[in-house]
Parts: structure tokens; sequence; C-alpha cells
């Protein structure tokens, strides 16, 4: 079972992949079978918001709320699809967002 995997683009996964990370650089059509495997495998997985958006949507919501594997969705380095905004969602979640 792998600690933390992550999916993404070659680039954002350079540094992964130098921090021991196992780094998945899948095709669009392979991202939701590999998603749902790894699931199954990994404690934690970490997304880049690229991926994640190629993902169904309550896909990702399912394994965003759950407990176990934690599921980071994260900007790639090119910041070509924005991540959502991580503080906002903790403030709407606690109620106190504006």
């Amino acid at each position: 079972m792998a600690a933390c995997v992550f999916l993404g683009d070659e680039v954002s996964g350079l540094g992964f992949r130098l921090a021991g990370v196992e780094v998945h650089c899948p095709e669009p059509s392979e991202v939701r079978a590999l998603f749902q495997r790894l699931r199954e495998e990994a404690r934690v997985i970490v997304v880049t918001a690229e991926v994640a958006a190629a993902l169904p949507p309550d896909l990702l919501r399912d394994a965003e709320s759950a407990t176990w594997p934690l599921v980071l969705v994260i900007p790639d380095v090119r910041n070509r699809v924005a991540a959502p905004d991580l503080v906002a969602e903790v403030r709407r979640h606690l109620g106190m967002a504006e």
C-alpha cells in the first residue's frame, strides 16, 4: 500500500517524485479508473486541479468528503486550472463564510 500518490502532469510530479512519492501522469481516458484503484491502495492522494476536473463531480466530492484516503486537490505548476480555495471551503463548512 502506497502512503502517498500523486496524479497530475509530469512537470508538477517532478517535485513529488524527488520526495519519494509515487507519481502517475494518466491520459484523460484513464483518470477515472486509476483514481478509483488508487482510492483502494493509497493513504493520501494528491491530485492536480486539471486531473480533478476530468473526474465526475460526484466521484470527486465523495472522495474529498471520505475520511480515508485523504484526497487533496492542488494547482499544477503552470496553474492552468485553479484549485479550490481551501480557506474559503473551511470557512464555509464552519459557517463563517462572508
